[in-house]
Parts: C-alpha cells; structure tokens; sequence
C-alpha cells in the first residue's frame, strides 16, 4: 500500500513540475491559487493577476502596426482608480492647478480630470500623495523619494530626470505600467473597446461628443468598474515607448528611451485612437490639455 501511495504521489509530481512548464497549466494553476480579495480602497478597484493577449488583430480598424499581439502574464493584483485623477485631487495634494478647462458642463469643475500635467509631475503627485498617506513612495530620482529633493519639475526632457527608477514592492501611489493599463482596460475582452468593437458614447468622451473635458465617471465603466478609460483624457503609463518583443511576464518596458506612453485617447481625437489596444508616446516633459493620469498600487 505504501509502495502505490508513493507512486501516485511521484506521479503526481512529475504531471506538477511538466505542468508548470506549460502556460496552459500555469494559467490553471493561477486560478487555483488566487490571491484573496484585499481590504476594499475608496476609489480604487482590486484587479486580479491574470494573463491576456496584449496588442490587437490584424483586422482591427484604426489598427497600428505596432500593436502586435503577444501573450502577458501579471503575477500580481494591483489596486486601480475608478476614475481619472481630478483637479481637486491634484490641487489638494501639489498646491496647483494646471488645467486648461476649469469650467465643467456638468457643473462641479473639481470633479473634472486634472489636464497639462507632464509625466514628470505625475510621478512627482504620486510621490506626494504616497508621503502624505504614510506609505512607500514609488519613485527615487537623485537618491531620495522625497520630491523636495528633485528640484523644480522640468519643462523639457531632462537626464536626471529621465533616469528614476520604481520599487515594484512598495505600497504607494504610481503609474500603471503599459500591460497593467492594458490588462485593466480590457477588463477580460478581447474587442477593439471593452463594450465592443464599436465606438459608443455611451462609454466615452471623444471628438464626435465633446469639445472639452467632461466630468470623471459621467460614462459607463467596463466591467471590473473602471470610468473613462477610452477617451476624457489621456493617462500616463511608466513605460518608455518601444516595439513589442515576444509574450512577456510582468513588462515595465525598456530601461531608457526619449518618450514616454500614453494610453486611452481622449476629448479631443477620434475614436479609433481610444481603443484598448491604441499607443502613442509623448516626451515625458510635455503638457497638454488632452491628457492627465490615473494611479495603481499595491
């Protein structure tokens, strides 16, 4: 009887230690082990680990040669914000409001997404914010987290700047990495948009319905519960802008670069530019009033 215990279980173990070799058996062993639903954040969603195709098909329309599809897997859950970082958030934590649109055609201007917000003042607000919650901050650029440290935010790319660098362990506030904003957009599908594979304004703010920003949350959110995520404003993404490689694990993209993504479309552009798959890039000292952010964390 020992003798056939212990022979199912070296059977066993050798169907383990193949499977795990195996994505399909890896993705099977990720639902067996999924991680427990953390403490619930006021205005953040919990989205689980999971693997999806990043990039789009061939046949999308508005489809850019450089969206190629490859398999990514992220080994670990993230908090995401519901909605857009809005001017009252970014003025109650930097002292300063940047944006071009003040006036809301809904009627609550603090409630409108923060706009002409650079790269670099987005990871100098999460910094901010982190510090002021009493957690990790992210980012360290000339030694230091504390953005007091940095010097004034430059209005152009900039070495020092340009060479922060991110601990993925830590609990504060950041940018979503490309995969992260991808993965969350598509909230499990695989169309052109999260709703479908057609432009509907009933999901989003874009040139055919807006000639401003609107109000954050105004529109429909996909389904892990997540607003304006095609159009409003564009967001920020930590990433330098490259090519796609292959399927990767946990992409934070290439170590240098000259622009930085940017994701999500926006008031101002047409719809093609707002699918889940779309990319562009920005020098990361640019400000324009088509685009702000979004924060993740641990």
């Amino acid at each position: 009887m020992k003798k056939k215990l212990m022979l199912i279980f070296m059977i066993a173990l050798v169907i383990l230690i193949i499977g795990c070799e195996n994505p399909w058996m890896k993705d099977i062993l990720d639902k067996m082990s999924k991680e427990k639903d953390p403490p619930r954040i006021p205005g953040f969603e919990w989205i689980r680990h999971g693997s999806f195709i990043m990039g789009s098909p061939a046949g999308e329309p508005g489809r850019d040669t450089e969206e190629v599809q490859h398999q990514v897997r992220l080994t670990k859950g993230f908090y995401m914000s519901k909605y857009q970082v809005t001017q009252e958030q970014y003025q109650a934590v930097m002292g300063n409001n940047p944006s071009n649109f003040t006036t809301s055609p809904e009627g609550n201007r603090n409630k409108l997404p923060v706009e002409k917000v650079s790269w670099y003042d987005a990871i100098v607000f999460c910094n901010k914010l982190s510090i002021e919650e009493r957690l990790n901050p992210v980012y360290t650029i000339l030694g230091t987290t504390n953005p007091d440290g940095w010097g004034p935010v430059p209005t152009s790319s900039n070495p020092t700047w340009d060479a922060a660098t991110a601990n993925w362990n830590a609990n504060g506030y950041r940018l979503p990495t490309e995969a992260e904003w991808e993965y969350a957009c598509r909230a499990g599908t695989t169309t052109a948009y999260s709703y479908g594979n057609t432009a509907n304004g009933d999901y989003m703010w874009y040139d055919l319905n807006s000639d401003s920003t609107h109000e954050v949350g105004k529109k429909l959110p996909n389904e892990w519960g997540l607003y304006d995520m095609h159009g409003n404003v564009g967001e920020w993404c930590w990433d330098w802008y490259e090519a796609y490689g292959g399927d990767d694990t946990n992409p934070t993209g290439p170590p240098t670069g000259a622009f930085r993504v940017r994701r999500g479309g926006s008031w101002s552009l047409i719809a093609q530019y707002a699918r889940s798959a779309d990319r562009a890039n920005t020098v990361p000292g640019g400000r324009y009033n088509y685009f702000g952010c979004r924060l993740v964390r641990r």
